[in-house]
Order: structure tokens, then sequence, then C-alpha cells
């Protein structure tokens, strides 16, 4: 809404060169704060001064945000907003590695999947308030925040105590998380693509008027959100009281191969919106327990915050390759290559899982 009210003609110029500085801002602050919490961590401080700094950050980014009058002061108003929501996520997330037993991550990362739709419903309500303002919508969401991670910080840090070091682990853990990330950021880039471009792909498949086809992509996208929640929730308390991740990885990342598929050999809207549901499902429950599993492999509790910063590449760096993908595969009236070249993409995503030795 700012971009286009200072921007006008020009906003999609202005919004791109916001979100990619603010991605690679994000990315490189992510593993940066990480470290730097790692070593509060060997120092005897801890991780929670870190979220704690975060929250401030993040409220003196949102005033230079609504502060910004000009383009450049907006975009390097983003990056700090970046910098600021990864000085809390990358220290909040390692607490977890730190702090929650491997019987209870699985169940951790369905939680996590969670997040995302009531984040996504509880910011399309915040825009949708009238007569709130902008700088009260920014307020809204420092204040939400607050009160969402500062009952974190209430507590006392409970570290797990580290197992004793096995002869040849910690190599074989760096190979195994190596692989993990490589699995991650292939299943990445189809939901990068598919949550960019899912509205030209439905106009493919439907003959819909324009204003009609985005309403219904829009149900499309709320209905996807909201059936991974408890598929992920269940898959990972299951593996958790199994104490085996890759079984249902392996399952989960072949469900999101067939919605691809399907999606591509589609003509007909009704049947691409059940496929992309199953799409979906099956990724983000991949998603949600990869996230568990990649906690167990770190190599080094010394460097947990690091090593979880690298991982986190896997939600940025799709976001450059995608589109380059898209642009060489997919036609305005044909997605079907680009999606089977996708779903190869998964495929391989979740055979890697296979390669991982160290843990089950």
């Amino acid at each position: 809404m700012k971009v286009e009210a200072m921007a006008g003609e020009a906003r999609l110029g202005l919004f791109t060169a916001c979100m990619v500085t603010g991605g690679i801002a994000s990315s490189v602050s992510n593993i940066f704060f990480g470290w730097l919490s790692d070593i509060s961590v060997r120092r005897g401080g801890g991780r929670r001064r870190w979220v704690l700094g975060g929250i401030a950050a993040i409220a003196l980014s949102f005033l230079a945000v609504a502060e910004a009058s000009e383009p450049l002061a907006l975009i390097l108003a983003v990056v700090a907003v970046q910098i600021a929501v990864n000085m809390l996520l990358a220290p909040l997330i390692a607490i977890m590695a730190d702090e929650i037993p491997d019987s209870q991550k699985g169940l951790t990362g369905g939680l996590l999947a969670l997040s995302f739709p009531l984040a996504a419903a509880a910011s399309a309500r915040l825009v949708g308030v009238a007569g709130l303002g902008e700088d009260g919508r920014l307020g809204l969401v420092v204040l939400a925040i607050g009160l969402a991670t500062v009952p974190l910080l209430a507590t006392r840090p409970r570290m797990l105590d580290a197992p004793p070091p096995v002869p040849g682990e910690a190599a074989m853990l760096r190979r195994d998380l190596a692989i993990a990330w490589a699995a991650r950021i292939l299943m990445q880039v189809a939901a990068n693509v598919l949550s960019t471009y899912l509205f030209y792909y439905f106009e493919t498949v439907s003959d819909a008027a324009v204003d009609q086809l985005a309403a219904r992509v829009g149900h499309v996208l709320t209905v996807a959100f909201l059936v991974p929640v408890p598929i992920a929730l269940l898959i990972g308390r299951i593996s958790d009281q199994l104490r085996r991740r890759k079984p249902f990885l392996l399952a989960t990342a072949a469900g999101a191969v067939a919605g691809l598929v399907v999606m591509a050999l589609s003509n007909d809207p009704r049947i691409s919106a059940l496929a992309f549901f199953f799409y979906s499902a099956g990724s983000q429950a991949f998603m949600a327990l990869h996230s568990a599993f990649a906690m167990q492999l770190l190599p080094n509790p010394n460097h947990r915050g690091r090593d979880l910063g690298l991982l986190n590449l896997t939600n940025t760096l799709p976001a450059l390759l995608g589109p380059l993908l898209t642009w060489q595969l997919a036609t305005p009236g044909n997605f079907s290559t680009a999606l089977l070249a996708l779903a190869l993409l998964n495929g391989i995503g979740g055979m890697l899982i296979l390669a991982v030795r160290g843990r089950r």
C-alpha cells in the first residue's frame, strides 16, 4: 500500500527492489545473528537477550517505514525491517534446537507450520480494518510480536545435555546436514514458483473472467494454507513417538510430487485445485518435519545458530531460482513443462533424504 501511494505506475519496480534487497539482508543477517547468539551461549549469556533486542529493533525499523517518504528511504527501511526480524528469529529458532528434546521436535515442526496460516489470516484482517491507518497497523504488529514473544523471554534457559561425542559422528552429521539442505532447497523452489505464479497457472486451465478467477484462486490459497496444518501436527507427533523422520519425509515428498504431476496434466480447474491441495499438504508437511529433522542433524551445539542461519538460505535462494526456472520453461498458455520439472526436483529432494545416515 505504501509503495503504491509513493510510486504509482512505477510501483512494481520499487516493490521488486524492496523484495530483492530485503531478501539479501534477511539471508545475511539470519546467519550473522545466529552466529552472535552462539557466542553469547558460549560466554554464558544465552540467546534470549538477542530476541529481546530483536523486538526493540523491529519497533525502530517499523518507525523508519512509517517515516519513509521517498523510494530510497523506503528500501532502506525494508532492509532494516528484515535485519531486525532476523535478529529475533535466528536466536529464537536456535533456542528451539537447544532446549526442545528430540522426542518433541516433530510436534514443534507441526506447530511451526501452524504459524504461517495464523500470520496470513492476522495480516489480512489487519489490512482490512478501516480507519486504522498505516501507523496504527505497524504499531499493532509490534504489539503482537511483543505479546507473543515476551512469555518465552520470561522462562529460564533449559539447555539439553549434549550426548557424548561419537568418533566420526560430527563429520557424518555435517555431510547429512548438507544433504538435508539440498533436499529442502529443491522442495522450496516448487513452493516459491507456485506461490508466485499460481494465478497465471489457473489462467491456463480456466476460462473464468479475471476478477472471478482472482477470487477463486484466493479461496484455493486459503484452503491450501489450512489443509496441511492438522496433517503436519499429526505426522510430527507420530514421528516423535516412533523416533523416525525419514519415512514420513519420503511419504510427504511423494504426495507433493503426485500433486504437481496431476496439475501438469490437468485441464480442469477443479481437478487442478484438488491437486494443488494435495501438493500443498505434502509440501508443507515435508517442510515442517524437515525443520525438526534438521535440528537433529546439527553437528556442533556450539554453532547451532550459525548452522540454522545457513539452513535458512533454503527459504531465500528459491526466490531467485524459481522465477528463472519458470521463465525458461513456462509460457502464458502452458505451465505443464515447468510443473513436471518441479515434480522432478521434488522427487530428487525427497530421495536425497535416503542418503542421510546419522539419523532415522
